[in-house]
């Protein structure tokens, strides 16, 4: 949801600066630097001019580093109590230089970016409210604070900017096909979540990211799965994963996904388990392949409860038993889901809590705690590795077993093709008579290899086996 914020301290002095700078600008001869701003298809050029860093104020509603804020709770709620004191100002710094996908972490691109402003100096203004809050260029700010420089060129945006207007501009910029750094996954989720609660429709929000609307919808469930996992790993001790933890799984949420959809109008059940086991699969670290293996096949041939702990197990079959919902206040009983879908949504839900203690920094959790958590992923990550390897080869095996009628298949295709090639070239009288022949003596070749292969150890070979074996033995072998 779109945040209004205060102003920051000193905004009105601050501001008043601005004018006088704007207004000196303007009565100064020669040129002026001007700088484009696009907002909810609305265009404007303001006045550039240079601003004192230690007045600039960090965005505290950029959606650069959205998801990245929940990495520490505690800085994350002094900072929506107050973003400008000097700790939330410097958690927002401190994000700005992390990893996006391991705020631990510093982000290399960030070196690269204060490197390059340091030989080359800035190229291009930031944009900043006339009350001091960078809406453009937090990030180069945070870099030129590092590298002691005292100014930064930044466009002056107009005095009447509302909060919804500076976050359009911000969006604008950033989804602009030439700009240099992209949100992370998540934060353009957010962004996009963030446009929708405006009141945009799927088709405006569809265009503004130029994505297809079926791509937004998708965008749309991965979120909100991402949450729904956010509540279910939430535990007795207040710990909670993060939407930075799913930075990285773009392609297999949306894998996932399609998958989902393809199996939810056959099967939803089938369709949640899947869901479910994929999910914790993804939350385990495996790779995108390893991921594909848990399909309908792997459901059906049950490989994960072949190799699952004992203690997994009996967590699952206690949250199966009760298999109907009662409606409140209606005195009725609807179906629940089945005890597939239970247990397996009970194993995840234990593989979240346990994901959440180990990864929550700082929570006051003892270690024995964390060694316990860590003991349960440990373990579910060795039989879900063990029931993927198994699924892997009998995936092999069974592309094996199809190889050959595949082939088959492809090579009836092209003599249809040839057929229709074959008549336009005497249509048009330029077919090469001689090279065909002998294509043809090359397919007699290969028609006895594999009539050969094909009769071997069938005592009562199919119509389509006899055939062939009937074709290539009337032959003469002359």
């Amino acid at each position: 949801m779109l945040r209004e914020f205060p102003p920051p301290p000193r905004a009105a002095e601050f501001s008043e600066t601005i004018k006088k700078k704007v207004q000196e600008a303007k009565e100064t001869g020669g040129t002026r630097e001007t700088v484009r701003v696009d907002w909810n298809e609305q265009q404007a050029h303001v006045e550039v001019i240079d601003l004192p860093l230690s007045g600039l104020y960090l965005n505290p509603g950029t959606h650069r580093i959205r998801a990245q804020r929940s990495h520490n709770a505690e800085s994350d709620a002094a900072l929506d109590e107050d973003p400008w004191t000097s700790a939330s100002q410097d958690y927002l710094s401190f994000l700005l230089q992390a990893s996006p996908t391991d705020p631990n972490l510093r982000d290399p691109d960030f070196d690269k970016l204060k490197e390059s402003l340091e030989q080359f100096g800035q190229n291009d203004p930031g944009l900043v409210t006339h009350q001091g809050v960078l809406v453009n260029g937090n990030t180069r700010a945070v870099a030129l604070r590092q590298l002691r420089a005292q100014t930064m060129r930044v466009g002056v945006l107009p005095e009447s900017f509302t909060w919804a207007d500076i976050n359009a501009v911000e969006l604008s910029l950033q989804l602009r096909m030439d700009h240099r750094r992209d949100y992370t996954y998540v934060n353009r989720l957010l962004a996009m979540e963030e446009q929708a609660s405006l009141g945009r429709t799927p088709e405006q929000i569809a265009k503004e990211f130029r994505i297809q609307v079926k791509t937004y919808h998708q965008e749309r469930w991965i979120l909100s799965t991402i949450k729904e996992l956010i509540d279910r790993s939430k535990s007795g001790g207040g710990v909670a994963l993060r939407l930075v933890d799913w930075e990285g799984a773009q392609e297999r949420l949306k894998e996932l996904h399609r998958l989902y959809v393809k199996l939810e109008g056959v099967d939803r059940d089938q369709a949640e388990v899947l869901k479910e086991w994929r999910l914790a699969a993804i939350l385990l670290d495996f790779s995108k392949t390893d991921v594909r293996h848990i399909d309908e096949d792997f459901l059906k041939e049950d490989y994960l409860s072949q190799v699952l702990p004992v203690p997994f197990k009996a967590e699952g079959s206690d949250a199966g038993a009760e298999n109907t919902v009662s409606i409140p206040g209606l005195g009725m009983t609807v179906p629940g889901a089945s005890s597939a879908v239970s247990e397996a949504r009970a194993l995840n839900d234990q593989l979240l809590r346990a994901a959440a203690t180990v990864r929550t920094a700082g929570a006051g959790l003892a270690d024995s705690d964390k060694a316990k958590e860590q003991g349960v992923l440990d373990d579910a990550k060795k039989a879900f590795d063990e029931a993927i390897e198994v699924a892997g080869r009998s995936a092999r095996l069974r592309k094996r077993k199809q190889l050959a009628p595949a082939r088959l298949a492809e090579a009836s295709a092209s003599i249809d093709q040839c057929v229709m090639d074959l008549v336009q070239a005497r249509t048009s009288r330029s077919l090469d008579e001689e090279v065909f022949d002998e294509a043809v003596l090359k397919l007699r070749s290969s028609l006895r290899k594999l009539a050969q292969q094909a009769g071997r150890g069938l005592p009562e070979p199919g119509d389509g086996v006899a055939w062939l074996l009937r074709a290539v033995s009337s032959e003469d072998p002359r």
